[in-house]
């Protein structure tokens, strides 16, 4: 299992932030996430970007299929960029 963390703690990026270098972590094993290659068992992924530390993604496709019912709850302004998203695709 891969599981995405989010935590209040965390950068929340914005539209204005012009980050160019991240990575994700596996806070489980302690190293760099490449597709589940870092080591045997769940994975708790974390964005890292240089600049900012962890943090918090921008919604994965499973978050938009269901984002009323995502946990870690999605914040308001990653709700609002899902129903904005979903609204330009409707039109």
């Amino acid at each position: 299992m891969t599981q995405i963390v989010r935590d209040p703690g965390f950068y929340e990026p914005a539209d204005e932030d012009d980050c160019t270098v991240f990575w994700y972590f596996c806070q489980s094993h302690d190293r760099v996430y490449w597709q589940e290659a870092c080591g045997e068992g769940p994975h708790l992924v974390v964005l890292h970007c240089k600049e900012h530390g962890s943090e918090n993604m921008w919604p994965q496709p499973r978050m938009l299929m269901f984002p009323e019912g995502f946990d870690p709850l999605l914040s308001d302004a990653q709700l609002d960029w899902v129903r904005a998203e979903d609204d330009a695709v409707q039109a």
